[in-house]
């Protein structure tokens, strides 16, 4: 199909027939976003991920009223990069956007939305839950296994020649091919896995915070602040005030 025949038949398609259309498939979440990062479209499964019933509670609001800062600030920051770029990102595989510190993974999928005159006037993506990938890419079981694993036991003292192991790959194939799709390097996204999985402990446990730095891993108080607060942005005192929810008239202190 020659490219006007293309932009002429987009131009009358409503695009709510196409969000309709994905929720036919309930597996795959779908998301339409202008360029200030506001929804203007999303299907059942993205409603969900939002903790939202309806589309219209949605639209119109930004990632920072669904998630936590720090995703919500990764999710602009790959919304910008993909506009800015008008390169899409394809079949990337990364954290649910759940609760900080859940081990279930998606697959993400992101294309720049264009206009008549051909300017970007947004991004559209796709998720589909790891596990409900039928088809995948040769190289995605051995990373979920490994990013199953950081998730299942973050304070585990593994290297990258470990996960390496574990993905049944060389060292320097395993780097290569984690970071082409995930984006980051095994060691950072171990270390953000580690972070999350403090936080989960900082709002539900009354734990003392060096419990939880060495549970996730960190045998060095300061160096746990240190990064708890280069990635969250607070401090992991600071962070418990503001997520943990008061203790019960009577609790016992540990």
């Amino acid at each position: 199909m020659k490219a006007g025949v293309q932009q002429a038949f987009w131009s009358r398609v409503a695009g709510g027939d196409l969000v309709r259309l994905f929720e036919l498939l309930p597996d795959v979440s779908f998301f339409a976003k202008d360029r200030r990062g506001r929804f203007v479209a999303l299907n059942r499964l993205g409603c969900e991920f939002c903790g939202v019933t309806t589309e219209a509670e949605a639209l119109g609001k930004t990632d920072r009223e669904f998630f936590g800062s720090r995703r919500a600030a990764d999710y602009a920051r790959d919304d910008a990069a993909v506009m800015r770029s008008g390169r899409p990102v394809v079949n990337r595989i990364e954290s649910a956007p759940e609760r900080e510190g859940s081990p279930r993974l998606v697959m993400t999928t992101k294309v720049p939305l264009r206009d008549r005159a051909g300017r970007i006037v947004g991004v559209a993506g796709v998720t589909r839950r790891l596990e409900q990938v039928r088809e995948r890419p040769h190289a995605v079981a051995p990373l979920a296994r490994v990013i199953e694993r950081m998730h299942e036991r973050p304070g585990d003292d593994l290297s990258s020649r470990d996960f390496a192991r574990i993905a049944g790959m060389s060292l320097s194939h395993f780097d290569r091919v984690f970071r082409r799709m995930v984006e980051t390097s095994p060691r950072q996204y171990f270390l953000r896995v580690r972070i999350e999985a403090a936080c989960r402990r900082l709002a539900e446990s009354h734990d003392t915070i060096a419990a939880i730095a060495l549970a996730a891993g960190f045998h060095d108080h300061a160096h746990f602040t240190r990064s708890f607060r280069r990635i969250v942005g607070l401090t992991p005192s600071a962070y418990r005030m503001a997520h943990q929810s008061p203790r019960p008239v009577g609790a016992g202190r540990r």
